[in-house]
């Protein structure tokens, strides 16, 4: 049935309850979100009693989530009024292990959000719970590993090093071949009789050393995946100045995965500079179709100021193509 159905985007749960007595029970098809299948039940009687709770699976036994996240429920139409939880942080393994009393009158048509703020592994064994945001873990195989190994050494030590790069926040060596297979923008400066060519020296003065840095660990293959998480926007400026289209293509991916109220206008404005047309997509399904404009209404007003009046014209298009009249 539609109306057990839920939607997801990035962390944002959705289900809209088209009908709803006033002593009613409906349970939640299964819905993906990390590495659980989950369900939503809704219970009325003197209350409302909201669940949360993963789908019985060998996974949800052996390695239970603990997670960290905010329930809101609205009526449907633009002038809902959200009831909204605290933050809760509980390991669910059962429909019993979270139950949240709404002490407020909801019937017929509304919509009960659930956002995931953040979801860790517990170990049946014990020991420290660990976050699937962003997985730990090693991003290559292990028969690559002794030639990354290499490759750090030589960006590490500047072993036969051949060109510098100056940031904004000093000097870094690297390979002229590295950053020529890495990218057809590098490979043009050495190729050519240009500055960086001649003297050996590129100018990157628009990126501070540690994003520069972060930059090359991922040319060179050794970037930790915090490193990555810590100067993504940088790296996304870069990959597109420098077309490197794995880069950019990873940047986007990542910032798909946390979109949210306080940085969805930012992360369409960033979709809207550099062309990336899977994160727009998302962000303005997050905003219109998921509802999540209601939510930042000042924050709107300042941002149709100043967006660019084609990026305004997209969102009239979507605010046509998702409006229903209730």
């Amino acid at each position: 049935m539609a109306d057990s159905r839920v939607e997801t985007i990035s962390r944002l749960a959705q289900w809209r309850i088209e009908n709803f007595g006033p002593c009613s029970y409906k349970k939640s098809d299964p819905f993906k979100v990390g590495l659980w299948n989950w369900h939503l039940s809704v219970e009325k009687n003197r209350y409302m009693y909201i669940r949360l709770f993963p789908e019985p699976s060998r996974l949800s036994k052996e390695q239970p989530p603990l997670a960290r996240f905010v329930l809101r429920v609205s009526n449907t139409g633009s002038g809902r009024r959200p009831y909204i939880s605290p933050i809760h942080e509980r390991l669910l393994r059962t429909c019993e292990d979270f139950v949240w009393p709404v002490d407020s009158t909801f019937v017929g048509r509304f919509i009960i959000d659930v956002e995931f703020l953040d979801l860790k592994i517990c170990s049946v064994n014990g020991g420290e719970a660990s976050s699937i945001w962003p997985i730990d873990g090693t991003m290559h195989s292990i028969s690559t590993q002794s030639t990354l190994r290499c490759l750090s050494r030589m960006l590490d030590e500047s072993i036969h090093a051949d060109v510098t790069i100056h940031t904004a926040g000093g000097t870094l060596r690297a390979h002229k071949a590295i950053l020529s297979a890495s990218s057809p923008v590098f490979q043009s400066m050495f190729h050519h009789n240009l500055m960086e060519k001649e003297y050996s020296m590129i100018h990157i003065e628009d990126m501070s050393i540690n994003s520069c840095t972060a930059l090359l660990s991922y040319l060179y293959g050794t970037i930790k995946q915090e490193d990555f998480w810590e100067h993504r926007l940088a790296l996304l400026g870069a990959a597109n100045k420098y077309d490197i289209a794995d880069l950019k293509d990873a940047c986007e991916e990542s910032l798909m995965e946390d979109i949210n109220s306080s940085n969805v206008l930012k992360r369409l404005e960033e979709a809207w500079l550099y062309q990336l047309n899977k994160l727009k997509k998302g962000c303005l399904m997050y905003l219109f179709e998921f509802g999540k404009i209601y939510d930042i209404r000042e924050e709107i007003n300042d941002f149709v100021r100043r967006a660019d009046r084609e990026l305004m014209m997209e969102m009239f298009q979507e605010v046509l193509t998702v409006w229903k009249p209730v």
